[in-house]
């Protein structure tokens, strides 16, 4: 069993999608879109750049723990993952997101 993405609407009315791996675990958060057809194109951008290492803007929060942020070719921040205790832990939620981010199942629970 491979990933999916979770469409859904959030409580002010616009729409948000998550990745979640096999075991359900959400490995990436998208921003909010203003409309249904906006969030559909954010989720082909993740699974179009997914796969490409240079995509990803490794960072480190203020309190120091690290993350990262998957990009699209514009630079512009598709997805953030959670907070992570160590690189080497932020180095698997990249590779999760490599191998989890192409899939074609979208959930939507609207």
């Amino acid at each position: 069993m491979s990933g999916w993405y979770e469409l859904s609407k959030t409580s002010n009315g616009q729409f948000r999608f998550v990745l979640k791996a096999a075991n359900a675990e959400t490995i990436l958060v998208s921003e909010q879109y203003t409309t249904h057809e906006a969030a559909k194109k954010g989720i082909a951008s993740v699974q179009a750049n997914s796969p490409l290492d240079e995509r990803y803007d490794r960072k480190v929060a203020k309190d120091g723990k690290p993350y990262f942020n998957l990009k699209a070719a514009n630079h512009q921040i598709i997805g953030t993952s959670e907070q992570y205790s160590t690189e080497a832990a932020r180095e698997k939620g990249i590779a999760s997101v490599k191998s989890n981010g192409p899939t074609t199942v979208i959930k939507e629970k609207l």
